[in-house]
């Protein structure tokens, strides 16, 4: 099984964690539903780059921040 996705999804919460940001605000921030981005962050779904470009766009870090 690929973990890839699992660890980008961690990233992603540490991130987000961080930057003292609810999956709430992430969700609507980066106009995606809210289970969509618990899903992200679990590692059950892979995300397209353009997503995690986003992502990180809204986290204000580099894309190469959420990759493992």
């Amino acid at each position: 099984m690929n973990d890839l996705p699992q660890q980008i999804g961690c990233l992603i919460r540490k991130q987000r964690s961080d930057k003292k940001n609810s999956q709430e605000k992430l969700a609507l921030l980066c106009n995606i539903d809210l289970s969509y981005g618990d899903r992200i962050e679990r590692g059950e779904v892979n995300i397209t780059v353009i997503k995690l470009s986003e992502i990180a766009s809204v986290l204000t870090v580099s894309p190469k921040d959420l990759m493992p």
